[in-house]
Order: C-alpha cells, then sequence, then structure tokens
C-alpha cells in the first residue's frame, strides 16, 4: 500500500489529475484526496508506512534470545513432564526466570520473531512398531481380505475403498451421468 501511495505521489507530483491518479492506482476519489492533503502538509514523508506502536517488550533482545535457547534445549530441561512446549508454558518459563508475566496469547509474534511457529505433533503410541506394522499389511491383511471374500462376506465399510462421482446416492465406481438425475 505504501508502494501505491508513493506511485500515486509521483503521478501528483508531475501534474496528474487526482480523479485520474484514482483510476490508475484503482482507488477511491478519497483516498487520492486524503494522499493530495498529506503531501501538501509534509511531503513524500506523510505517505510512508508507519510502524505500529505498542507496548514496548517487557524483555530485553538478550532475554528473548535467552527464551529462544530455552526453547531449543527443551521443555524437559526447563522443568516440564514432557517434551511440548505450549504458550501457557513458555509464558510460565517468562515468569518463573524473568519475573516478567505474558498472557500465552500475546506471546505469538515475539515468538515468531524469533523463528518460531505453532505446530501441533502427530499423536502416536509410543509402543508403536512401524516394522510390525507393515509386516502385517505386507503378510497378513491380504489373507484376512481373501479369506473374507472367499466367505461371500463383505468387507466392513472402513476397509473397502469406494470412488464416487456425484452424489452420495450415486451408485460407487461408476461416473455418474447428470441426465440420470433428471429421472431420479
Amino acid at each position: 500500500m505504501e508502494e501505491r501511495r508513493l506511485f500515486a505521489a509521483s503521478l501528483l507530483k508531475s501534474g496528474w489529475r487526482p480523479v485520474d491518479v484514482a483510476d490508475e492506482c484503482g482507488v477511491t476519489r478519497g483516498a487520492v484526496s486524503q494522499w493530495c492533503k498529506a503531501l501538501a502538509q509534509g511531503g513524500v514523508r506523510k505517505l510512508r508506512r508507519k510502524p505500529h506502536q505498542g507496548r514496548p517488550s517487557q524483555l530485553s533482545p538478550s532475554q528473548w534470545k535467552q527464551v529462544a535457547r530455552a526453547l531449543n534445549a527443551g521443555a524437559v530441561r526447563a522443568g516440564f513432564p514432557t517434551e511440548r512446549w505450549t504458550l501457557p508454558r513458555i509464558a510460565h518459563l517468562i515468569e518463573h526466570r524473568w519475573g516478567v508475566r505474558y498472557h500465552p496469547r500475546s506471546l505469538t509474534r515475539p515468538l515468531h520473531r524469533l523463528g518460531f511457529s505453532a505446530h501441533r505433533p502427530r499423536s502416536q503410541a509410543s509402543e508403536r512398531d512401524d516394522a510390525l506394522i507393515e509386516a502385517w499389511v505386507r503378510r497378513d491383511w491380504p489373507r484376512i481380505k481373501r479369506g473374507l471374500e472367499e466367505a461371500g462376506g463383505q468387507l466392513p465399510s472402513w476397509m473397502r475403498r469406494v470412488t464416487r462421482f456425484g452424489p452420495a446416492w450415486a451408485p460407487p465406481g461408476r461416473r455418474w451421468d447428470k441426465s440420470e438425475s433428471s429421472s431420479v
């Protein structure tokens, strides 16, 4: 948006009419009128982007770096029972170490600036044995499936591969023809 304002300023300075500038930049005439007023009051400097004002951080940049090191070291090392970092845990860590209280939801931006982002770990049983699962799928599952098909039983719905092309009432495995829908 700053780029658009600066472009409009260059057009205005070169003699373009505000109406034509509005059409060229794809903005309203009112916006161009405000930009003209800002140009008259403070020049191009007034059209530049202003930094967002807000409450200054309660932690210094070096303390934020220490927070990053603590996060990289792990939650267990920081005294938590599991390795999962949550915003409330990070808020607790900051309050415990530096005596500064942050609301957990206000930590997302500073953590993002440090290079951290929210990810949910995939839940997986700790007893899971991928090699055993792969062997079962390769060796046992085809035998079980074959036995069910030979017995004439239908596979449970969660085991069947059904491909539908169209509405739910369309027959599975066959492409749905719209001309058939008029008779239904």
